[in-house]
């Protein structure tokens, strides 16, 4: 086997890695604000207050809204998803076998983006939780949830998220107003590659990775700028040979974080996982 990879070939697979990711790697990453290429370890997002208006005199100034700018932290984390290749010579000449590791990698750091982004909303107050982990999700836990983004004077302009767990998805399903396309829409355009449809001006999504203790089950709504999510080093792939094992060793890794920007744009509905 040959112990050189040429140059082509690892920039085709870091090209593979970041497609994959691009395309499925995350669910959630569309959903709340994001920054690209953050030079450093960690980032600021604004956290913009209400602004009131109010009137004037005539010939008098114009009254200052004095919106109260609260900077948010975000951390960067490094994360690495790698794996041995014996048969790298056979890997360059499949392109099939090429985009089966390339996949892995970026599914992997994929799910890793999106564990961030439920750990931020998991920070979430419990002033607006509603439900119980003693019952499963009902018409009334997602209609009171609604209530409460409504209350909050949370901005109803599209986006707005909903991540259920996939027994709660097929409990929505069972509600006629989220089945029924004269009520609800599917395939969002901005979220391929998952299960998802727009009910109550509301993106739901399915998702396997939510908070799950038990059969205590955290599913949530939220506002796109609820949550922030920030990227030093988008994927990326270092492939080099390893006599001693024989092999080539392909590593993928990423520098990124979320962090919780504003309380009030999250409600978390409690729920239990299953009726048994």
């Amino acid at each position: 086997m040959s112990t050189q990879v040429s140059e082509s070939f690892v920039k085709q697979f870091q090209a593979d890695v970041h497609l994959a990711y691009q395309q499925n790697g995350s669910k959630l990453k569309n959903t709340v604000r994001y920054k690209n290429n953050v030079k450093g370890s960690s980032t600021v997002f604004q956290k913009v207050g209400k602004g009131i208006a109010s009137q004037k005199a005539r010939h008098g100034l114009v009254p200052v809204m004095s919106l109260d700018h609260t900077p948010v932290e975000c951390e960067l984390q490094d994360f690495y998803a790698g794996d041995w290749v014996d048969a790298l010579d056979e890997l360059k000449l499949s392109i099939d076998e090429r985009r089966v590791i390339a996949n892995s990698g970026a599914y992997a750091l994929g799910r890793k983006t999106d564990e961030l982004i439920i750990e931020a909303l998991s920070k979430a107050s419990a002033a607006n939780d509603v439900g119980s982990y003693t019952e499963v999700l009902s018409k009334a836990n997602i209609l009171a949830a609604f209530a409460k983004l409504n209350e909050n004077d949370v901005p109803d302009d599209g986006q707005r998220f909903g991540i259920v767990g996939p027994y709660q998805w097929n409990v929505l399903l069972n509600i006629e107003e989220f089945s029924n396309s004269d009520y609800a829409g599917d395939n969002l355009p901005f979220l391929k590659g998952t299960e998802s449809r727009k009910w109550l001006g509301i993106n739901w999504i399915m998702h396997t990775g939510l908070p799950l203790d038990g059969t205590n089950r955290d599913c949530f709504i939220f506002h796109k700028t609820a949550v922030g999510h920030a990227s030093g080093q988008d994927v990326k792939t270092d492939i080099t040979w390893h006599g001693d094992h024989a092999a080539h060793f392909v590593n993928n890794m990423m520098s990124q974080g979320a962090c919780l920007i504003d309380d009030t744009g999250i409600v978390r509905i409690k729920c239990k996982e299953s009726s048994n």
